[in-house]
């Protein structure tokens, strides 16, 4: 695991010191050691983190008559194969790293090398001879890329963070991506919520020459269920290949961990990975502490476990860090969590394996069973769906309002994720600027009109896939744990893997009883079946709480008084939902905790003099 930066000018005479600052940017990426290549056209800096070839994978890589420059960001989990097969039609390696099987696989193949590929990557392959960029991300996005256009320069690289340090980077707002953000609590947009920087969508590749950008897919998440296979094959099917996919997950020449919560996910990939350590946090209130149960199953599967309780003053004093870190505002209270594990883990090993993924491709979210809990009041007329609902709308909160009001809406209408903060009208009432922001229908509908086939639960899938994995699950999973110089790997986020999962049937996945049958069914296997059957949590924070104390309560407040947040909010709606809360009259953690986390990451972006 590692991170890189790099930037094309021609006119730019001393690139050295510019890109050597930027790698020192992203230095908690690969404190190991650094590498880079300048040439008139381009600089390529990289850090490193030593996982594979410890001794020789230093980076930039190069082929036989360096005439390629790579700068890689990930493992490649097959490179063993590959380099076999490279080796046999001629090509000469000098490490012993999985990053060189990149350079030479794109010789003999270009971009068609990328389906080949089983692992989690990031990458850009420099041309010299043609003074050309190949850059590629992976098939989920679990490695993050971004590039951004400024003048006559050309920049990319793991972290936005690094490019503040380019003399012709122009650090201005996005507010196009705030307004989506009010919705999906993350940043949903291919422009981040700097302008001009984008991030290159999972599944394509990037070739930019002479100030032309190409972009090209070249994996797309499809589903078709298998209608021969029983479900005693489909679970056999799962064990094996997540065995496997975890086997590969643990080639390294360092110690590998893994994280472990309640979750049936963590649980599955702790018991299996058979490694030494398990580490766990938790909060000091029962409901939102997940440490005993970690102890627990450790205990059984005989596994060391490490866990931390997360202190109230901990949690709030790493927010402005943690933002940093995530280089655009997540309002996903988890990603602290993950950070202080992270934290944990760092301290004891260099790589962890965790849970990540198995939701979305197996149908581990509650909110997959709706289309069930929904199916018979839905073959009623739409006409009259619609309008019962709109009429519960102007009920009170009682018992029954959401069902109807869910049910006189379609699928595209309603669902645009695991998180729907502020609606399409709600987020134009609060704002006080005007954006050219899409609205969330207009986000979600190309993984709807691309599963226009499939049941309702699987299209939700689908757009999980395509947006909520990438956008919150992964961004935080990758930035928390470099934050702390750690390799995460996530054994369900692989393709063969996914070649299983997307076939297996709806009533396999979800019913009115369960999420993840088949895997539940699979994970019985070898943990405790009261681990494999516990209910969906995801990891839970106590901010609902923390809203209703009075230090927090005016903490908060003194952000919403912050002139950026009266610049661009209704200062009354924000003061309306921040007391209707803290006296007891509505929940609106959520929709508090996202207008916070922008404020507080704008401040330590815009506000503040950033420091490498």
């Amino acid at each position: 695991m590692c991170g890189y930066v790099g930037f094309v000018n021609k006119n730019l005479v001393n690139k050295e010191p510019i890109i050597k600052k930027m790698m020192d940017r992203i230095i908690h990426r690969g404190p190991d050691s650094e590498g880079f290549y300048t040439d008139e056209n381009v600089a390529l800096g990289f850090r490193r983190l030593s996982i594979i070839g410890l001794e020789d994978g230093m980076q930039p890589i190069y082929n036989e008559d360096k005439s390629l420059v790579l700068l890689f960001n990930g493992e490649i989990y097959n490179y063993k194969e590959l380099k076999e097969d490279l080796i046999a039609k001629g090509h000469s390696f000098y490490t012993h790293s999985d990053s060189e099987v990149l350079i030479h696989l794109y010789e003999e193949e270009g971009e068609e090398m990328l389906p080949k590929l089983r692992g989690m990557f990031s990458f850009t392959i420099y041309s010299k001879d043609k003074g050309s960029l190949f850059m590629a991300r992976d098939y989920f996005g679990i490695k993050p890329l971004y590039y951004g256009t400024f003048g006559e320069s050309f920049i990319f690289g793991s972290e936005i963070k690094s490019f503040l340090d380019y003399p012709e980077f122009k650090k201005e707002l996005n507010l196009d991506a705030l307004e989506s953000y009010l919705s999906f609590q993350y940043s949903s947009l291919q422009e981040t919520f700097f302008k001009n920087i984008f991030k290159l969508t999972p599944g394509h590749y990037l070739k930019y020459k002479d100030g032309a950008i190409q972009i090209a897919r070249y994996f797309t998440a499809t589903f078709e269920e298998d209608k021969e296979s029983s479900l005693d094959e489909i679970v056999d099917d799962i064990e094996e290949v997540f065995k496997d996919s975890v086997k590969a997950h643990k080639i390294s020449d360092v110690e590998v961990g893994s994280f472990l919560s309640s979750g049936i996910d963590s649980s599955y990939a702790a018991s299996v990975f058979q490694g030494d350590k398990t580490f766990t946090v938790g909060f000091a209130y029962d409901k939102y502490n997940e440490i005993e149960y970690a102890r627990e199953l450790s205990k059984i599967i005989g596994i060391k476990n490490e866990s931390k309780v997360i202190s109230d003053e901990e949690y709030w004093g790493s927010l402005g860090e943690v933002q940093y870190h995530m280089d655009e505002p997540l309002a996903d209270p988890s990603a602290v969590a993950l950070y202080f594990v992270s934290q944990v883990a760092s301290k004891q090993v260099k790589v962890v394996l965790s849970g990540e993924g198995a939701d979305e491709l197996f149908g581990g979210y509650t909110i997959y069973k709706e289309p069930i809990s929904l199916a018979a009041y839905s073959r009623l007329p739409f006409k009259f769906r619609e309008c019962v609902g709109n009429l519960a709308g102007s009920l009170p909160d009682v018992k029954g309002k959401s069902f109807l009001q869910r049910a006189g809406r379609r699928l595209e209408e309603r669902y645009i994720g695991n998180a729907n903060i502020f609606s399409n009208q709600e987020r134009k009432n609060l704002l006080k600027v005007k954006t050219n922001a899409p609205d969330t229908m207009e986000v979600t509908r190309p993984f709807f009109d691309l599963g226009k086939s499939y049941d309702e639960s699987t299209k939700m899938q689908l757009v999980d896939i395509n947006t909520w994995l990438i956008g919150d699950i992964l961004l935080k999973a990758d930035k928390m744990s470099m934050a702390h110089s750690l390799e995460l790997r996530v054994p369900f986020l692989d393709k063969e893997v996914f070649k299983v999962a997307r076939t297996v049937p709806l009533k396999f996945k979800v019913n009115n009883r369960n999420t993840k049958y088949a895997l539940r069914l699979a994970a019985r296997r070898d943990i405790p079946r009261e681990s494999a059957d516990r209910p969906k949590l995801g990891f839970p924070v106590p901010i609902r709480v923390w809203l209703r104390e009075k230090k927090y309560y005016d903490l908060i407040k003194g952000y919403f008084a912050k002139p950026i947040a009266t610049e661009l909010f209704n200062n009354d709606a924000l003061l309306e939902l921040l007391d209707d809360h803290f006296y007891g009259k509505k929940d609106n953690s959520r929709k508090i905790w996202t207008v916070y986390i922008f404020l507080l990451w704008y401040e330590v972006f815009f506000e503040k003099e950033l420091g490498v």
